[in-house]
């Protein structure tokens, strides 16, 4: 039986751009979180919400809502918050 990744497989992501796009940034404190993405994304327009927090208050995770301008443009988002010491995990 052919599932969903078998179909996907190869395939690359095709968006349009610009569009909306949406990072889910985890670290382990809020303030820490928040000057992370600052640092990252300096002054450019976007939302920043309030996602999940672990059962233990270990580590939160917010929304990071923003216009990306084209594919090399999400990628390096990506990979600077990926990269910063304050981040555990982007999805």
């Amino acid at each position: 039986m052919e599932t969903l990744n078998d179909k996907l497989e190869g395939k690359k992501l095709e968006l349009e751009y610009p569009c909306n796009w949406c990072y889910k940034v985890i670290a382990s404190e809020r303030e820490a979180l928040q000057n992370a993405i600052k640092d990252v994304i300096n002054e450019r327009e976007h939302k920043l919400s309030d996602s999940n927090k672990s059962k233990t208050g270990k580590y939160i995770s917010m929304n990071l809502d923003l216009l990306v301008h084209n594919e090399d443009d999400r990628q390096f988002i990506y990979d600077a918050l990926k990269k910063h010491q304050h981040i555990k995990m982007v999805l």
